[in-house]
């Protein structure tokens, strides 16, 4: 649908939602309270959070409620001195409203807030995202409010959940669309060489450079500058990067005067920023600049009543024009909806893709069931169909479906932070990514 055909604000569809309520008990904020506008709310002592601290023993994002219909989501990022309900230390877990927490020196009882009238987008695709499911018309009546201004946006979602395309949304439904549109991953480039990347470089600036570059804040320069995976940042350049959006100009490598610059950044990641700028890794000033407004993207697994939808997109983008039911009958549907999707959207494509390719789905979901997070799956693989193949083609095939497998608990383990999986696992970080790029993973 054409974004000039939206149907105007006050006669947008809306949904009812459930509110949460934060009452300061205790502490050095005593009486102070806070009743959201949607479904979370934030704790912590830095501005932007929903119920600011001036308790010293409170981090800066100190902690993340969201409300379910299962109840009180709590999710930790990563605070010097914890949440505690009880004497019980949570670091993410489900609680009743009314749930009394501890922070710090502060007592915070939780409860619930008065139903909120959110509005909703009118159709069910905006630019190249689909979605009928409330949570994603949500999202897309943000962009498109976002898209008008030219603040820097933050989205925020796992991998594969498309976080490309929104900003490709922001880009062509904004005062910029005429302009360039540039993307630098972060998570792609080596470190060394991501200030030549974002400010490019002049020649003889450092061994290799034969000839002038230029970087993205210059190629950008008119339009919007995408950083894709900023919290892979390196902290050495978060200053840099900093300086170039507060002045407006920046230097190349190597250089000697000021380049003035005309951008609009929207930066996109799958990490816990808030945890990082907690841990010290991620810049609270830098934090403030990107984030002026937030986007967060559900996975698919929250919103099953799209797969049906996208899989027609993908069908039509490839060419297709029979029936989806010709390839994706009801049971195989009512599976996928069930499925855990560890690879988001970008699995369902490769799947529809797959499913185009060979005639038939190419694997069954229900053979795949969600990580545990505890190191209890099991790898259950039909060894007889591999059995009369050679050596090296049936291994293969079987080392394909582990690292899957062991990928995908590291990433529900660390909540897709990929330089911690790394760590953790004990494995090199440049090889993770290679083999999230080769798992369509990333």
């Amino acid at each position: 649908m054409s974004h000039k055909q939206t149907l105007p604000y006050d006669d947008r569809p809306s949904v009812s939602i459930e509110t949460l309520r934060a009452d300061v008990l205790e502490g050095p904020d005593k009486g102070k309270s806070h009743e959201a506008d949607a479904e979370t709310l934030t704790i912590g002592s830095a501005e932007g959070n929903d119920l600011q601290l001036s308790d010293p023993t409170v981090s800066r994002y100190h902690v993340e409620l969201e409300r379910t219909s299962e109840g009180v989501r709590i999710r930790d990022h990563g605070s010097t001195n914890g949440t505690f309900v009880g004497q019980v230390r949570v670091g993410e877990g489900l609680v009743p409203p009314g749930v009394t927490l501890r922070l710090g020196k502060s007592t915070v009882r939780v409860g619930e807030g008065a139903p909120k009238a959110v509005e909703l987008y009118d159709f069910e695709a905006l630019g190249e995202l689909v979605g009928r499911s409330a949570s994603m018309r949500r999202l897309m009546s943000r962009i498109e409010k976002a898209a008008r201004t030219e603040v820097s946006v933050l989205i925020v979602g796992e991998s594969g959940t498309g976080k490309e395309l929104i900003a490709r949304a922001l880009h062509e439904l904004g005062p910029r669309a005429s302009g360039p549109f540039v993307t630098v991953d972060c998570g792609a480039i080596a470190p060394n060489l991501v200030a030549s990347e974002l400010f490019g470089h002049e020649k003889g600036a450092f061994t290799g450079a034969d000839r002038q570059h230029v970087g993205a804040f210059e190629r950008a320069s008119g339009g919007t500058l995408f950083l894709d995976e900023i919290g892979e940042l390196p902290p050495e350049l978060q200053p840099n990067l900093l300086g170039a959006l507060e002045r407006r100009r920046f230097r190349r490598v190597g250089g000697q005067k000021d380049i003035a610059v005309d951008v609009r950044v929207v930066a996109a990641t799958n990490r816990d920023l808030r945890a990082e700028v907690n841990d010290g890794r991620f810049r609270l000033d830098l934090y403030y600049r990107i984030a002026v407004v937030t986007l967060r993207v559900p996975p698919l697994r929250e919103r099953p009543e799209d797969i049906d939808l996208l899989i027609e997109r993908f069908l039509h983008d490839s060419g297709y024009q029979g029936p989806i039911h010709d390839l994706f009958d009801e049971p195989l549907l009512a599976r996928l909806r069930a499925h855990y999707w560890p690879g988001n959207v970008r699995e369902l494509r490769n799947l529809v893709e797959a499913t185009l390719a060979m005639g038939e789905p190419s694997f069954d979901p229900s053979e795949e069931p969600p990580p545990s997070g505890d190191g209890s799956d099991e790898l259950s693989i039909n060894v007889r169909p591999l059995l009369p193949l050679p050596y090296k083609d049936a291994r293969g095939k079987v080392l394909f479906e582990f690292e899957k497998r062991y990928l995908g608990y590291w990433l529900e383990r660390t909540g897709g932070n990929v330089a911690k999986a790394a760590r953790e696992a004990k494995m090199d970080r440049s090889h993770l990514f290679h083999m999230l790029r080769r798992h369509d993973l990333r």
